[in-house]
């Protein structure tokens, strides 16, 4: 099939498509004429590769990804960057609460001379951003 069609039935744009060739991560066979010529299994690699990016692996770990999941490959090392990844997804959204927390303290905040709560509650490395003086 050719880009156009493996555009379709994966959901990507076929600039995309192409970029993922030049990064080595899908490789389609070429036609007599020249052009890409797509199969179901390159088809399926474009979801993969859509997949992962869209749950935050970078080219590198889709790429170690995609290696470990070839015929006969050891899984750990894909089952590791999972769990690394949900690690700090969990991260994420435990920040995020604290951000929300904070948000919702300064709608809240009645007493200006209380400071920015808001800068109080992001993280910086494990210390406070100090407040300006009023």
């Amino acid at each position: 099939m050719n880009i156009g069609e493996a555009a379709r039935r994966s959901g990507l744009p076929p600039k995309t498509i192409r970029n993922y060739e030049d990064l080595g991560l899908v490789s389609p066979a070429r036609a007599p004429n020249g052009y890409r010529d797509y199969c179901e299994r390159d088809v399926h690699i474009l979801r993969f590769l859509q997949r992962s990016l869209s749950l935050g692996f970078d080219v590198s770990e889709t790429r170690r990804l995609l290696a470990a999941y070839a015929p006969g490959a050891h899984r750990d090392e894909a089952r590791q960057l999972a769990e690394r990844r949900a690690v700090e997804i969990d991260r994420k959204i435990l920040e995020l609460h604290s951000l929300r927390r904070a948000l919702v303290d300064l709608m809240d905040e009645r007493d200006e001379s209380c400071g920015w709560p808001v800068l109080d509650e992001v993280p910086n490395e494990g210390a406070r951003v100090a407040r300006p003086a009023l």
